[in-house]
């Protein structure tokens, strides 16, 4: 049985789609309102998943396959004279700057995201590590993400992980679809979790 690549799982005009809105959002989109639109475009595909509200492994791999993507689609436009800078909080295209070549070559992040094989191989058990905090501490997080999801909490540090899940748990409570809130809120609430159990660990 062949394994399912990234191809298989992204609409087939996804690089179009995501260039045409990046050109119609010169100051860049955040994930959540990327993914937002790429559900509405393509109501079949895995960014249309109500699921990721609950379910930790659909979320980390709807992430990852937007990520992976955009880092592909970065690569491909480095001979338009072009790059994406990819971020949670800011996805742009913006010109690509000379010598930073080989930075890019390096960054980590980069590195982990174009690797397929970390979404084929993930398994709930994997995710559920994660946000466990078997990987924690300062070096499992950019800290602007570390601040960004703080701030999406409302909170100040030092904080507690006890204060964590409790804001969490108001925050997701006020925001549910069931109760009249927004998937898209619950979605950058469940992201920001994600990135503060990984470096306070899970109560």
């Amino acid at each position: 049985m062949t394994a399912i690549q990234a191809d298989d799982v992204l609409p087939d005009n996804f690089d179009e789609v995501v260039l045409d809105c990046l050109r119609d959002h010169p100051e860049g989109l955040d994930e959540f309102r990327l993914i937002r639109h790429l559900a509405a475009l393509f109501p079949d595909s895995l960014f249309a998943r109500e699921g990721a509200l609950r379910d930790s492994l659909l979320l980390f791999q709807t992430h990852f396959l937007l990520f992976h993507a955009l880092y592909r689609l970065s690569d491909r436009l480095t001979e338009k004279g072009l790059e994406l800078h990819v971020h949670t909080l800011s996805i742009r295209l913006r010109p690509r700057v000379p010598g930073m070549a080989a930075l890019q070559l390096t960054d980590p992040l980069r590195s982990y995201y174009l690797d397929w094989d970390q979404w084929a191989s993930t398994h709930v058990e994997d995710v559920e590590r994660l946000l466990g905090g078997f990987v924690r501490g300062a070096g499992a997080v950019d800290q602007t993400e570390l601040q960004a999801a703080l701030q999406r909490f409302g909170l100040q540090p030092p904080v507690t992980r006890a204060e964590i899940k409790r804001r969490y748990r108001q925050l997701v409570s006020a925001a549910h679809p069931d109760r009249g809130g927004d998937t898209a809120v619950v979605q950058e609430l469940n992201a920001a979790l994600l990135i503060l159990q990984r470096y306070y660990g899970r109560p």
